[in-house]
């Protein structure tokens, strides 16, 4: 629940940004078996070549037969950046709302956001029936989506996008970068930096706050 104190939104990618050099698709293909295959994909669609739903569905196929409670275990391990927590609850604190935007499939999101308290999340489906995964895609979910849902979560909490923050690394997030006040590429990729307003190198993910301090400044 937020109040009136609220003075804008920040919105997290999860792969490459909140997940280290890595992303939670790649380290659930490693229990799934198709890592190599897909690491191989993901770099395909950073340089243009695959399309994010070709890159869906060859993941989601390696789902086929996995039981859903499976999920939580593995995430466990997700190779996460320091400071998570207290990031969001700084932007807590400064009356900034923490949302993940983020690509990854729903299971990964949803962990995120009960585990670190981000206020909602976004992100594709894997379909499932009595249980399990199928290996087909329920819902898919590209960077115009994930844009899109940032802007909807905006006017759901009353906010003007100008007063919000997104903070990525990476071809999914320039859509969103291009449509919020502030922009922070975060260990991030040639592309995400020309389009960001920000720069930050660092294995904390506290060094953003420097940055994101402006949100706060500007509209206090």
């Amino acid at each position: 629940m937020f109040s009136s104190d609220q003075v804008g939104a920040v919105f997290f990618d999860v792969d490459g940004t909140l997940v280290a050099r890595t992303s939670s698709s790649v380290f659930l293909a490693g229990f799934l078996g198709h890592r190599e295959e897909l690491a191989k994909a993901e770099d395909a669609y950073a340089t243009g070549v695959l399309d994010n739903r070709q890159v869906s569905e060859l993941d989601a196929a390696g789902w086929a037969g996995v039981h859903e409670e499976h999920v939580c275990g593995w995430l466990a391990g997700l190779p996460l950046v320091a400071g998570i927590a207290e990031t969001v609850a700084w932007c807590r604190r400064n009356g900034l709302v923490p949302v993940l935007a983020t690509l990854a499939w729903s299971p990964v999101g949803s962990y995120l956001a009960d585990r670190f308290g981000f206020h909602s999340f976004s992100g594709p489906q894997l379909e499932t029936a009595e249980g399990r995964f199928t290996g087909r895609v329920a819902r898919h979910f590209d960077e115009y989506d994930k844009r899109d849902f940032a802007l909807a979560q905006t006017r759901e909490l009353g906010l003007d996008p100008r007063s919000c923050g997104a903070v990525g690394d990476s071809r999914s997030d320039l859509p969103l970068f291009a449509s919020v006040g502030l922009s922070v590429a975060f260990n991030a990729s040639t592309g995400a930096r020309t389009a960001a307003t920000a720069t930050v190198d660092d294995d904390d993910l506290r060094g953003v706050l420097p940055v994101l301090s402006k949100l706060v400044t500007t509209t206090r």
